[in-house]
C-alpha cells in the first residue's frame, strides 16, 4: 500500500499531539495517511504498554488513517544506529510516502530529538540503492525510495515554525484523538501520579497554542512545522 503521508512518533500520542489535525484534514481530502510509533511508551509514568496499544488503535480510528504500526523499539533507550535505521528504511520502502512527518528536532523528552534524527536519516538512506532490504513480511528485495520532503512537528518547546498549516475545522477531531489516550491526559478522578502532560493546563494548551498560531496566519487554528529545505512554490500567489 502506497501512502501519501507517513507520520512517525517516538511514542503513541506524539503524532496526535503534533500533527493530528493536519492528518485528519489530509484524510478528509482523500489522502492515504499512515502512522508508525517507534516505541510502545512502556516507560511512561501513567498507564502501561498494553493500555497505550489500545489507546493508539482507538485514536487511529478517530483520525481515519489507513494504517498504524509500532516498531517496538526500547522506550527511552533506542538509538540512531544502523540497526534502527534499517528497520525504518524497510517501512519507508514498503509504504513509499511522498511526505514524512516526524518528531520535533529538539524537545524536553530525549526520545523526541532522537526519533526526529533517526527518521530523518533513514529517509535519506532509504533512497540509496546499494542498501539492500527485505521487509519482514515480504520475500522480494525492496526498491529504494526517498520521500520528497520531511517535516518536523512542534511539541513541548515553543520552536518557531517554518510553515503553518490551516487546520480550522479539524481541532475537534484532533482533540478526540488525543483524549483517546485516557491514561495519559487530564482526569480529575485519576489516582495515577501527575506528569507534565496530565494537567488541565497542558490539555488546554493544545487548543490555545493552535489558536495562537492560527491567529498569526489569519485563521482560527494552525499546526506548525520546521523544514529541512526551503519550501518551494510556483507563484507568490500560492502563499497565503
Amino acid at each position: 500500500m502506497k501512502l501519501d503521508i507517513l507520520a512517525f512518533g517516538a511514542h503513541p500520542d506524539d503524532v496526535e499531539l503534533g500533527c493530528g489535525a493536519t492528518l485528519a484534514k489530509e484524510v478528509s481530502n482523500g489522502k492515504k495517511v499512515g502512522i508508525i510509533d517507534l516505541t510502545r511508551g512502556e516507560l511512561g509514568t501513567r498507564g502501561t504498554a498494553e493500555t497505550r496499544d489500545k489507546e493508539s488503535a482507538d485514536s487511529a480510528k478517530i483520525l481515519g488513517v489507513a494504517m498504524r504500526t509500532n516498531m517496538e523499539f526500547a522506550d527511552g533507550f533506542f538509538v540512531n544506529d544502523k540497526a534502527h535505521q534499517i528497520e525504518i528504511i524497510k517501512e519507508i520502502r514498503k509504504y513509499r510516502p511522498e511526505i514524512v512527518i516526524c518528531n520535533a528536532i529538539d524537545d524536553r523528552h530525549i526520545d523526541h530529538g532522537k526519533g526526529s534524527k533517526l527518521v530523518s536519516d533513514a529517509c535519506f538512506l532509504s533512497g540509496l540503492r546499494k542498501i539492500n532490504t527485505k521487509h519482514n513480511d515480504e520475500d522480494d528485495w525492496q526498491m529504494p525510495w526517498r520521500p520528497k520532503v520531511v517535516y518536523h512537528f512542534i511539541q513541548w518547546k515553543d520552536i518557531e515554525p517554518d510553515i503553518a498549516v490551516d487546520v480550522t475545522g479539524y481541532m475537534e477531531q484532533k482533540m478526540a484523538s488525543v483524549l483517546a489516550y485516557k491514561t495519559q491526559f487530564f482526569d480529575p478522578d485519576s489516582k495515577e501520579p501527575q506528569t507534565p502532560i496530565s494537567s488541565k493546563n497542558f490539555t488546554d494548551s493544545i487548543t490555545y497554542r493552535a489558536r495562537n498560531l492560527g491567529r498569526l496566519i489569519g485563521t482560527e487554528f494552525a499546526e506548525g512545522y520546521t523544514v529541512e529545505r526551503y519550501p518551494a512554490v510556483d507563484s507568490l500567489f500560492d502563499l497565503k
